[in-house]
Formats: structure tokens, C-alpha cells, sequence
């Protein structure tokens, strides 16, 4: 007998008469001791409680507090913030809520606003900051509607719903959030939620050099990653506010079902990277923009519960394999391949592999390592997690990115990556108990 047979053999004995349900505890309980005993995991879980402690910013490279990394941190956040901090924190941006609902992208205190080149927002509300919205995006307000639900999961506190802020209750502010993204960035066309082209999850469009601002110049496009973010908002505002499902959850499975008829490429297995609407796309005729993976996009539309495991097992083989031609360090890789040269005129987007062109980042590979653990993946996730709590421990930090030959980037205290990586080792150490 050779030795595959004998091995194939001892398996099938073991599941015969010691079973396959203590098969798979005695896989757990090993995982469970190289979890336990991994000194990159007991790092990264103390230096984010220690990250954590120094403010809700960004990172040591930003003043700004802004939702889209609070929804990634508030978890973390709690962890060593009283209920009445986090709460907050929440709060100055339902007191900046613009006319027509809109969510602003952060806050900066008044007294340091500096020479940033934003048009800053100013409320009677809240005279204390000064506003500001990257206009590109279409995340704000699904950001802040998951982070109100983490915080109600966190705390039970579900009673915050009810507080008012200027004439309205806090859960009818979050209603006007979404109806702001239905009535403001809602093509009828393809039944899908708009922003601006961007690089996947990005911030920073293509046609000038800062980029995130919508002007004449923009070319209007639909991606997977705002819409599955308006799904899982949806899906986080019908839990904590039932009474709001009579109005959206007919409007949230047609969201849904719009993803998958116009964003999922069957052939090939995963999503496109735009649809491109009036103005056409910003970049060469030319150009097969299909051949781009969007990694974050499709962590996030896993979430959001697009798609089946089957797929997401393809979805993690095809990440996987792209890191590899990549050279890369993880699957926190933003996408493969990078736009070429030239294409964005934001320097910081225009080499290859570099920011949201191709850089890797943590912040949302993290993310799908979450996904992963949800969906079952246990081990899989375990693997894809230990080049991301390596390099922090490695680096003594939580950088923003990693470039293509793994080197760290940006802030290096960037909570997100902090906020993502503790929630994932959370939920890894409670899957294998």
C-alpha cells in the first residue's frame, strides 16, 4: 500500500469508529493552541487596546475623525471607552447632518483646521468642529447607520434612537441618511446606488488631483462596494428599528438582486469593476478595466450576503492566486492588476501598486478574514490573518498600507487596521472554543 492509500485508509477508520464530529474538535482544539500560543496574535490584541487609548482619529497622521474608519473601530473602541465617549463620538455627526440627510465624511476640531484644502461644513449644532465630505464617496452614510447598530449590539442601548438631535429623533435621522442616498445617488436605470470612479472602495476619482470632489469633470459609475455597503446599512437599520422594514426591505432585496443581474460576472466568477452611466468611463477605449479584481469590494459584498459559499471559496482561491502574481503580502491587496501609470492624476494613485492603486491594506483584508470566520472558513482565515498580525508586530504599528513588497505606509497608528484585525482575532478565538 502506498503511502496516499495508507493515509486515505487511516481516515476512513477514523471516521468510521471515532467519527467525524471528533475529528473536526480535535482539528479545533488544535487551532485553538496555535491561536493561544501565537505571539503575533497576543501582540496585536495589546497594542490595539494600547492604539486605541490616544483618540478617535484616523492616525497619527490625521486630525480627522471620520466614519468610515470609526464604523471599522467602534468595536475595538469599546473596549476601552466608556458607553458615554462612543456615544459621542456618534453623535457630532448626526448634529452635522446636512439638509437633504447627507452624512458628513469627518470632523476636525474647529481651532485646527489648518490649510487643508476642504470646503469645510460648519452647524449651529455643533459649533465645536468643522465638517467636511469627500464628495466621491458613497459610504458615509451607510458607515454611520453600521456603526449606530455596532453600538447597539455593543451596549444594548437601543434607547439612543429615541434622543433628539435638533428636531429629529436619532433613528428618524438615520431613515433620512438612506433616503438621502435614494433620492441623491440612485440611478433607476440599473436600480443600483452611483458615486464617482473610483479605484474599488477608493476615495480618490481619476480626472484631477485631489480627486474627491465631484465636479463637471466626473465620470458617474456604479461599483459593488457602495452598494453592498447601502445593503449591510439597510439590513443593520431593520435590526435595531423594525418598524423600518415596511419600507425598506422590499428595496433592499431588489438592491440585491440588481447586484447580481448587472455587477456579478458569472463567467468569470466575480464582480465588475463599474458600470459606467452618461459620461462613459474616464480611462482609454482601449482599456479591459474587467481584467481589474477588486478585493475590498468583494469582502464587503460577501457581507452584505451576495454571495454563496461556493463562491466565496472561489472568490478567496482567486485572491489568493493574484497575491501570488502580485508579490504581494496579503489579500488586504486593494486590487490586481494596478491601473496602469497615468491613468489618476492624484500622484499618490499614479504608480502601480501604490494607495488605493494596487497597495495593500489590512483595513479591508481584515475584513474578509471576518467574513471568512462567519462564513466557516476557520482555518483559511487563520492563514490569510498571519501575514497581516506579523507585519504589525514586526513594524512595532498599525501602518494604513503596505506597498507590493510588503514595506509600511502611511500613519502608523491607523485604527482601522487596529479596529479590524482585534475584531477578527475576537471572532477567530470564539470560533475554536
Amino acid at each position: 500500500m502506498n503511502f496516499k492509500l495508507h493515509n486515505f485508509a487511516i481516515l476512513l477508520f477514523l471516521i468510521a469508529f471515532v467519527g467525524p464530529r471528533q475529528i473536526l474538535a480535535g482539528q479545533k482544539n488544535k487551532l485553538a493552541e496555535k491561536i493561544k500560543n501565537d505571539k503575533y496574535i497576543s501582540f496585536v490584541k495589546a497594542k490595539a487596546l494600547s492604539v486605541m487609548k490616544t483618540g478617535f482619529n484616523a492616525g497619527d497622521g490625521y486630525r480627522e475623525v471620520w466614519i468610515r474608519d470609526y464604523n471599522t473601530f467602534i468595536e475595538l473602541a469599546a473596549q476601552v471607552n466608556e458607553k458615554a465617549t462612543l456615544i459621542e463620538n456618534l453623535m457630532v455627526f448626526f448634529r452635522m447632518q446636512g439638509d437633504d440627510g447627507n452624512i458628513i465624511d469627518g470632523f476636525t476640531p474647529i481651532d485646527k483646521v489648518g490649510k487643508v484644502a476642504y470646503d469645510f461644513i460648519y452647524s449651529k449644532l455643533e459649533p465645536r468642529y468643522a465638517g467636511h465630505k469627500n464628495t466621491v464617496e458613497t459610504d458615509q452614510e451607510s458607515s454611520l447607520v453600521q456603526a449606530v447598530c455596532k453600538y447597539i449590539r455593543l451596549t444594548g442601548d437601543s434607547a439612543i434612537l429615541e434622543d433628539i438631535v435638533g428636531e429629529k429623533k436619532v433613528g428618524e435621522r438615520l431613515e433620512w441618511a438612506m433616503d438621502y442616498l435614494i433620492n441623491h445617488r440612485f440611478n433607476q436605470k440599473y436600480g443600483l446606488i452611483i458615486g464617482a470612479t473610483t479605484a474599488d472602495w477608493g476615495d480618490v476619482q481619476p480626472e484631477h488631483g485631489w480627486g474627491v470632489d465631484l465636479d463637471a469633470n466626473t465620470h458617474p459609475a456604479i461599483d459593488i462596494y457602495d452598494n453592498s455597503m447601502f445593503l449591510i446599512a439597510l439590513d443593520n437599520l431593520m435590526e435595531i428599528h423594525p418598524k423600518s422594514k415596511a419600507k425598506w426591505k422590499n428595496i433592499r432585496n431588489s438592491i440585491a438582486k440588481n447586484c447580481r443581474n448587472y455587477l456579478w460576472d458569472k463567467q468569470n466568477q466575480k464582480f465588475i469593476p463599474h458600470i459606467y452611466l452618461e459620461k462613459g468611463s474616464p480611462f482609454p477605449a482601449d482599456f479591459d478595466e474587467n481584467k481589474i479584481y477588486y478585493f475590498g469590494g468583494t469582502a464587503i459584498a460577501i457581507e452584505a450576503g451576495l454571495l454563496s459559499k461556493k463562491e466565496i471559496k472561489k472568490s478567496l482561491e482567486e485572491m489568493v492566486s493574484r497575491v501570488k502574481q502580485a508579490g504581494a503580502g496579503s489579500i488586504g491587496l486593494t486590487l490586481y492588476p494596478p491601473y496602469p501609470k497615468g491613468f489618476f492624476a492624484n500622484k499618490i494613485m499614479n504608480p502601480e501598486y501604490s494607495y488605493q492603486n494596487g497597495g495593500d491594506w489590512t483595513w479591508f483584508g481584515g475584513r474578509m478574514v471576518q467574513q471568512l470566520i462567519k462564513n466557516g472558513f476557520i482555518e483559511e482565515a487563520y492563514e490569510q490573518m498571519i501575514p497581516m498580525v506579523k507585519r504589525v508586530k514586526e513594524n512595532n504599528g498599525f501602518y494604513e498600507w503596505y506597498s507590493v513588497d510588503n514595506k509600511p505606509r502611511g500613519s502608523g497608528t491607523f485604527r482601522g487596521e487596529a479596529g479590524v484585525l482585534y475584531t477578527a482575532i475576537s471572532m477567530l478565538e470564539k470560533a475554536v472554543r
